[in-house]
């Protein structure tokens, strides 16, 4: 639905551009469109409409952009419905020239579908306790997508509460292979015998692995002590029962 200043519109575009309803007329002309100035002139004493090919023409010529903003054209079902047979067909008309144009599509959101993978799950949980021995010959296949980091080689269960609030007894936390930790970090130690998840601290006194949850003391590795570095946790951690 056009608004009714139709006419008006039509009218202080075409003195904008210091056009003459003539001029307006064999501009028409010249783009294949039999218009004359009378015409013209009833259009903007919205006595008639033009046709679609018409009023693109004029958007184009008057330097309208935004058809449906400066004409408030309306597709609403309820309106389109009050139309009759022809003006509905003159709607559809408008809608498959603004289709064709290109110019008028509404861009599809891109969405990234990020290719799914298979990690290796251990079965035997590693400690976030006392600690338990990770068996690196038991372990199912699980396929994740993007909510596992990118960087992650396979994924233990947690067992206990000692690395609360961070990790969950249960959970399945993402493990990036790597030999050594930064002050700080968060990885999986092999420790004379047992696994554990811990944050990893390192002083000139000695090394020591250390829970989150203060009920737990800190473990201190002796020299004497068997310490391998499984790897680093990477991303956030996942509930799969």
């Amino acid at each position: 639905m056009i608004k009714k200043d139709f006419g008006s519109i039509i009218a202080n575009k075409r003195k904008d551009r210091k056009l003459s309803q003539p001029q307006l007329a064999a501009l028409l002309c010249e783009r294949g469109l039999d218009v004359k100035a009378h015409s013209i002139s009833k259009w903007e004493k919205n006595v008639n409409l033009p046709n679609v090919l018409q009023f693109f023409a004029l958007c184009e010529i008057l330097e309208i952009s935004d058809i449906n903003r400066t004409f408030q054209i309306g597709t609403d079902e309820k309106l389109f419905s009050k139309l009759n047979d022809e003006g509905q067909a003159k709607v559809l008309d408008y809608m498959n020239l603004l289709m064709k144009s290109g110019e008028y599509i509404r861009e599809e959101p891109i969405i990234y579908q990020f290719p799914r993978r298979t990690l290796s799950l251990y079965d035997l949980p590693v400690s976030a306790g006392t600690g338990q021995f990770l068996d690196s010959d038991r372990f199912s296949e699980i396929e994740v997508g993007d909510e596992v980091s990118s960087s992650a080689d396979f994924g233990v269960r947690v067992c206990g509460d000692s690395m609360e609030p961070l990790y969950l007894d249960g959970q399945i936390i993402w493990i990036h292979k790597q030999e050594t930790l930064e002050e700080g970090e968060i990885g999986i130690f092999f420790l004379d015998g047992d696994a554990y998840v811990k944050k990893y601290h390192h002083s000139t006194s000695g090394i020591q692995l250390i829970s989150l949850n203060s009920k737990y003391p800190p473990i201190n590795v002796s020299s004497e002590s068997t310490l391998k570095t499984f790897g680093k946790v990477v991303g956030y951690p996942i509930t799969i029962n």
